[in-house]
């Protein structure tokens, strides 16, 4: 109940100006974003590799409604993907697309353009892309157009969510060798039609791709902060007989750093996804619909008076 009521504020533009508004919202915001500029998303990705951490940049926005809008996110990926080669930054980072950005609402050969030339760019940097998946009316889309890219770009990336009933199925579809699947849980409210439902289910869901990816030829990236799944993953690891280059781990900029770092002691890959842009509200809605306990860190920034 409590992630609904999360997920309908994301969507109120009442909420929004309260939450923006707030005293020390930043603060909160500043945990969980790199910041609203390129300049923030490099000093923070700087700071991670130095760390010892993989990183994938993702420039929030979302839901594009015009084709100036997608060239803008477009373009703001060639920049930042030139930044990081001069850098030298790359190949630790990569950048993370989400195609509704792209156009993908209005125009899905638009977002393949764009996605191709964002494609082009991270190959020219040294590095790749992986392609973010939204709610589940937009899957088909996503996996398509992920398979055109990959005929000229096959490291481009694919996010597959453990709440869709689909998932499964779709993780033995891109279980082959040289295929970089992100595994979720899944952070949209989906119908009872296409998603599990409960907590319970999900997991079990989780556990039963990563079945799937682990014992494929691909290249699985886990992506949880639940530590019995993390627990689960290095089991895997090892029934599988994977070795910690064969696989990685993902979290979130700002979520459970120190599990980050033990990850990174014992040798695993481990890739922090860092979302950097002035489009924070629906991110950070759906941050704290996945993972509800960070609504204490959220009050206690919004009360406490230092």
């Amino acid at each position: 109940m409590l992630r609904s009521v999360i997920l309908a504020a994301a969507r109120s533009s009442q909420v929004e100006r309260l939450v923006a508004t707030a005293p020390f919202t930043r603060d909160v915001v500043r945990r969980f974003v790199a910041g609203a500029g390129t300049d923030d998303a490099l000093r923070v990705t700087r700071a991670l590799v130095a760390d010892g951490l993989a990183v994938t940049l993702d420039n929030l926005g979302e839901d594009t409604v015009t084709p100036e809008q997608a060239n803008a996110t477009r373009d703001e990926y060639l920049k930042l993907l030139r930044l990081l080669a001069a850098a030298e930054l790359t190949p630790a980072a990569e950048v993370s697309v989400k195609l509704s950005a792209l156009g993908q609402m209005f125009d899905e050969q638009l977002a393949y353009d764009n996605a191709r030339a964002i494609c082009a760019a991270a190959d020219a940097a040294g590095t790749t892309v992986t392609l973010d998946m939204e709610d589940h009316t937009t899957t088909d889309s996503t996996l398509d157009v992920l398979a055109k890219l990959r005929k000229d770009y096959p490291s481009t990336g694919a996010v597959l969510q453990a709440y869709l009933r689909r998932t499964e199925s779709d993780c033995r579809e891109l279980s082959g060798a040289g295929s970089r699947v992100r595994l979720c849980k899944g952070a949209y409210k989906e119908p009872e039609s296409v998603a599990y439902q409960s907590a319970r289910e999900v997991d079990k869901s989780y556990v039963r791709c990563m079945n799937v990816l682990m014992s494929g030829a691909g290249y699985p990236m886990l992506a949880t902060h639940d530590p019995r799944l993390i627990a689960i993953g290095e089991d895997r690891a090892r029934w599988f007989d994977r070795d910690p280059d064969r696989f990685e781990f993902q979290m979130l900029y700002g979520i459970r750093p120190e599990e980050q770092k033990r990850l990174i002691g014992e040798g695993y890959t481990v890739r922090t996804y860092v979302p950097y842009g002035d489009q924070w509200y629906g991110y950070l809605m759906r941050r704290l619909a996945e993972r509800p306990a960070n609504l204490m860190f959220f009050g206690r920034a919004l009360t406490s008076k230092k």
